[in-house]
């Protein structure tokens, strides 16, 4: 089976449709799939229900199809730094589902699992409670949770074999094995494609047998906020 294609726009071909779900790897500015973000712009596909921990900023990340109009819901546990983002939600125009982010990681790994939900004490009693259903167990309160079923996963690793093994660097493997495991079909993008074979399965954060689709490009390195501090005096 062929895993490995020449571009985003080729390994997103057939997959794309108004009014999808799509669950995006990334975690602030780190292991966002740009380059799939970047082709679902140009393909121009309306409507989308992104489920991501933040939606980056505004001209990077999700934020490039916020301010396209092309997302209709974001199910999120962070706005962060993007003004667009923050703009829509307050105006009305999108909606917004807060998660917290172990609810939101644990939603999408369910539904990678086949698990239609969970319960969990996170969120007792606030706001993220209010319509869900809530069981007693020991004497404590616990919320259900649904598990995220994406017809689309979007994600990017650092390193993968021709079959779609992973390996992920440090921050991006927060929250891109989970919302890989949650597509219907997922398509990765790394920074290198290396040999089957030649990847330790020690080493290997999540099998190929979660991948569908799997490109290679070139990557932006971007940090959210420079922080620096006056340099000594020598």
């Amino acid at each position: 089976m062929k895993k490995v294609y020449g571009s985003a726009a080729e390994a997103l071909d057939g997959v794309l449709f108004d009014g999808m779900t799509i669950a995006a790897g990334g975690f602030g500015l780190c292991g966002i799939p740009e380059l799939l973000l970047e082709a679902i712009k140009q393909a121009g596909t309306r409507d989308l229900t992104f489920a991501s921990n933040n939606a980056g900023v505004d001209d990077f990340g999700i934020g490039i199809l916020l301010q396209t109009k092309q997302v209709k819901k974001m199910m999120s546990s962070y706005v962060g730094e993007n003004a667009e983002f923050m703009r829509q939600y307050l105006s009305g125009e999108l909606e917004l589902e807060f998660n917290p982010q172990g609810t939101l990681a644990e939603r999408m790994r369910a539904g990678g699992c086949g698990i239609p939900g969970f319960y969990t004490k996170t969120g007792v009693g606030t706001q993220i409670a209010e319509g869900k259903e809530v069981k007693v167990f020991d004497g404590e309160e616990y919320i259900l949770e649904r598990g995220i079923f994406a017809d689309l996963s979007i994600v990017k690793a650092w390193k993968a074999d021709e079959t779609g093994n992973l390996v992920f660097r440090k921050t991006a493997r927060n929250f891109n094995p989970p919302a890989a495991m949650c597509g219907k079909v997922c398509v990765v993008e790394v920074e290198e494609i290396v040999p089957t074979g030649s990847l330790d399965p020690d080493h290997i954060h999540l099998p190929g047998v979660y991948v569908h689709r799997l490109i290679q490009g070139e990557h932006e390195k971007r940090i959210e906020k420079v922080t620096t501090r006056p340099r000594e005096e020598a």
